[in-house]
């Protein structure tokens, strides 16, 4: 009887680093895969770093922030059109809410305000 009492111990240990570990696993899905970059696919990834351009001024990131429109995650178009509306003060009637076909009259005034830049490439 000793002995089952002193091993039930080693057998609950090894149960609660399995639940432990399976915990892990269970938490870690909600974590986005990549690390935080404009081009990344998912929002936990790409808004913080669409704030970021936005917030240090880094017009580079326009090119993507306009093809960020038209991407079909709401919170990747709600941070690109802030922050281009926070680097040129202009939003041309775009809403981000709007489905895709609605959409595509903005995107391509966008598009044609950045082909009217002096450098599309860093406008």
């Amino acid at each position: 009887m000793v002995k089952r009492l002193t091993a039930a111990p080693a057998v609950m240990r090894g149960k609660s680093a399995l639940l432990a570990v399976a915990a892990l696993f269970w938490v870690g899905g909600c974590f986005s895969p990549d690390p935080k970059s404009i081009k990344s696919d998912y929002a936990a990834s790409a808004v913080p770093a669409i704030k970021e351009a936005a917030n240090n001024g880094d017009r580079s990131a326009i090119p993507r922030l306009i093809y960020d429109l038209n991407d079909k995650d709401p919170a990747i178009r709600f941070a690109a059109i802030k922050a281009l509306e926070t680097m040129t003060g202009q939003n041309f009637n775009y809403r981000y809410y709007d489905d895709t076909l609605d959409r595509r009259p903005a995107i391509r005034r966008w598009q044609q305000w950045l082909a009217e830049q002096p450098n599309p490439n860093n406008p």
